[in-house]
Order: C-alpha cells, then structure tokens, then sequence
C-alpha cells in the first residue's frame, strides 16, 4: 500500500496523533520542561522565604482532607529523575514514589510525551459504554505478557483485588471464606478491611467476609515455618470444607516489612488448593515490575498454579488478570470508568518500556541496582551492627531494620531521613522497618549511592539517643 492510500485508510484520530502542529507542539513543551529540570541537580534546602507560606498551605491541604499529610509534601509539579522539587523549594530523592507508583520518577520524557497524546483525545475517561483503541492496546500487552488470557482494567489495586474476589467467590458459590498470609495487606476498602491483616483498620467497622489466616515463611526456621503453614492450611480445610473460595498470595510481603520465601514454601501450599479446587490468586499490587521477571510468580516459577492475578502501582493502570476457568459471568465486573486516556497511554508506555529495556533477567538492571543497593546497605550494618539490621526484600523492593524495629525510633527516622532528603517510608510492625521502592526506571548506581550515605549520616546522628534511652 501506498503512503498517500494509507493515509487516506486512516481514521481522522490517527490522524492526529501524528499531526506536524502535534509533534511540534510535544516537542516545545518537552524542551521547556528539559529547560527547567536541568536545573535540578541534586539535593537543596527550602527556600528561607517560602516557609510561612509553604507553612500555610499545607495547613489548607490538612484543613481540606481532614487531617495532616504523612510527610510534609506539596509538589511543585517538577523533577529530574529520582529528584523531585517540592513547592518550599526544596528538592529530594524519592526513594518511595508515592508508594512504588512512579517507577520513571519525575519529570520523565517518555511519560510526558505518552500524556500529552492521552489529554487531546475525546476521551478523559475510558470505561464500560467507552474505551478507545488505547485501552485494547494494552490489554494485548498484558494478557501476552503475563501469559493469561484476560484482563479487566480498573482503577486501583484496592479495586483490582475486590474484582479477584469476586470472580473467584462467584466460581465457588456457595463458599464464603478468603484465605491469607498473617502480616497481609489488600486494601482499605469494607472487605479489603476485613483481608488485610492489620486490626486498626477494621476499628468500627462491620465484619463482611471470613478470613483465616496462614502463617508466613520463617527465614530463621525454613522447615518449621513450612510444615506449620501447610498444616494451618490443611486444618482450615478440615474445619470448614468447600466454604473457601480462594486463597490471596503476596509472593513478597510489601506493607508486612518486604518478607520473601523461596519457591517450594508456595508450591507445597498451591498443590494443596489445587487439589481442594480453591482459587489461587496473587496479589502483585506492589510486587509487580519490581522482582527480575515482570510478575513475580514469573521469577518463582509459579504460573501453572495461578487462576487470577491482580497489578497495580508501577502498571499505572490497575488490572485484574484471569484464566480461561475463572471468567466469571456477564454483570459482575463493571465499572463506569476504567482510567483516564492518559493514564492507559502512560501504562502501555511503561509497560514497553519496560518489556523492552533490558530491565529483567539475572543480568537486567533491576537485578544490578538491587545488588549493588544491597551491598551499600551491608556495608552500614557492618559498620553498625547494633544500630541496622538486614538489608531485606528482592529485587527494587529493598528493606531495613533500624534500631531494632522500635516503632517510635523507626518512624523518627524515617522523618529524619525526609528532613535530610531522602523520602522513604516504614513497614511491618514487629520490627517496624524502613522500606524504599526507588525509581528503578530513572536511577543511576550515584542516586544509590549518595541515599545511602544520607542513610548512615542519619542513623549515625540519632545513635545517641537510641543508646540513651
């Protein structure tokens, strides 16, 4: 086919995206935006005469939200890779991204440009009476990559985990019961309250789902904790048969303190659902894209044993993925709107990104910058060993133990640590740890490098006080 008859087979959309005054356009907004990151060159003080009214806005954002940020954070809007500028002028690394949502940091060409193609479309919202072509592109990329033949997109990991329930419930009706992981964590919405296990989110609310919970792998005692989770399972069996309707996996704990287990701690348990005919479902919210393979039950050699998979964080777009068994029937999933045009586009270009990248693999960069953050971090545990224990975690999900785990002494330091300009955040609760979920798109082996120096500069400083007490 000809160029000029190819042109004319097109649509007026496609047109557009490659309009001349489009592609000029994104070019000019990414040279301004290139003009102004540049001068993002690492970590900088607020700016003296922007504190009381930096003071007095998040005063206002508390006022509105009805109660205080976890961290004093307003953005500006701008950033340059692991670095992001507050609206105090101050700039920090994000050793967090807003929970491990933005794995290409801030600022990022690729996200830009995929964003800007997504806000001059029709479409601000995609879902179920609209969706344009976007939203088939990057079902396409997740069902070939992820090797199952369904996806269903949604909003949140909150949303996505309600959807694997209830497309697993619905296969097993009439069972009424969820197995988990003692430490879990699924969401905060009425059920996902009831699954995480974590008593002060239920404080004062209603009991909507039966959960019982498996114990988690031991690394102290492999055996022990192995033999001791496949006997609760078998026991919640014999206790209440065919009333289960699946059972939820964090393959690696995430807000539980990033705890691992080997393979055939899941396998021994998964053969055991699968001979009761219980759903396996795995929870990969945050573990997804982060591990050396892109899901993990991928770099555990899982997939045989799983019937639903939910993603989320990283994927930008929330999703639901399923087999061929657990389609579930017309009416139950359903919802309004899926995501922004902006947000689907952003997806697929993360997702190719990284499908692409050489991120994965025992050779891939995600698997580099975890050995070498690692070997950083106990470097400082050698250096201090009653002050930092581990490091923990696998992959871009790295931990530590600070001061033994004390929640009071943890969550100082992780203030300390925002103060000094290096956001992280805590997780687990016996010991509390802190836990860094790194821009691992964007990061540079000199970003690892200079966070961990503010690491051992701040427990350093606090050490004192800890002895003291």
């Amino acid at each position: 086919m000809t160029e000029e008859k190819e042109n004319r087979s097109q649509n007026y959309g496609n047109r557009l995206w490659k309009h001349p005054k489009v592609e000029k356009a994104k070019q000019l907004l990414l040279e301004a935006v290139e003009e102004e990151t540049c001068k993002i060159t690492g970590i900088k003080e607020p700016d003296s005469d922007l504190k009381q009214s930096y003071g007095e806005l998040l005063n206002e954002l508390a006022a509105c939200r009805g109660g205080k940020l976890r961290y004093p954070y307003i953005g500006s809007g701008l950033g340059r890779g692991a670095l992001v500028e507050l609206c105090d002028g101050s700039v920090k690394y994000d050793f967090i991204t807003g929970i491990g949502v933005h794995f290409f940091g801030h600022s990022h060409p690729g996200v830009i440009s995929a964003s800007i193609d997504g806000a001059i479309s029709n479409t601000i919202m995609e879902g179920h009476l609209q969706q344009n072509e976007d939203s088939l592109e990057l079902l396409k990329i997740l069902r070939d990559a992820s090797k199952l033949p369904h996806a269903f997109l949604t909003t949140s990991g909150a949303m996505a985990v309600e959807n694997a329930l209830k497309i697993a419930f619905q296969k097993k009706t009439p069972a009424y019961r969820i197995l988990a992981f003692e430490h879990c964590f699924a969401g905060r919405t009425m059920s996902l309250a009831q699954l995480t296990d974590k008593a002060i989110m239920r404080e004062g609310l209603p009991s909507s789902m039966h959960v019982d919970y498996v114990p988690f792998f031991d690394s102290k005692n492999p055996e022990k904790s192995t033999e001791d989770a496949l006997f609760a399972l078998k026991k919640y069996l014999l206790r209440y048969p065919a009333q289960y309707g699946a059972m939820v996996f964090e393959l690696v704990q995430g807000e539980g303190g990033f705890n691992c287990a080997p393979r055939e701690f899941f396998v021994g348990l998964m053969q055991v659902l699968k001979e009761h005919h219980i759903a396996v479902i795995v929870d990969e919210v945050q573990t997804f894209g982060r591990l050396p393979e892109l899901f993990a039950y991928q770099y555990f050699n899982l997939s045989e044993y799983v019937d639903i998979c939910t993603i989320g964080k990283m994927s930008v777009v929330c999703a639901t993925l399923f087999s061929d068994e657990y389609t579930p029937r017309a009416g139950l999933l359903s919802q309004t709107f899926t995501s922004s045009t902006v947000a689907i586009r952003t997806a697929t270009m993360t997702l190719e990104t990284l499908l692409k990248g050489g991120f994965y693999g025992p050779e891939g960069k995600i698997s580099k910058f975890h050995n070498h953050f690692v070997s950083k971090l106990e470097a400082i545990a050698k250096r201090h060993p009653s002050l930092i224990k581990g490091p923990f975690g696998i992959g871009g999900m790295i931990a530590f133990t600070p001061y033994g785990g004390e929640v009071a002494w943890v969550t100082k330091m992780a203030n300390s640590l925002f103060d000094a300009g290096l956001i992280c955040f805590t997780a687990g609760s016996d010991p509390m740890r802190i836990r860094l979920l790194p821009p691992l798109g964007v990061l540079m082996i000199e970003d690892i490098d200079r966070a961990c120096e503010i690491i051992e500069e701040t427990l350093t400083d606090q050490q004192q006080g800890f002895k003291d007490q």
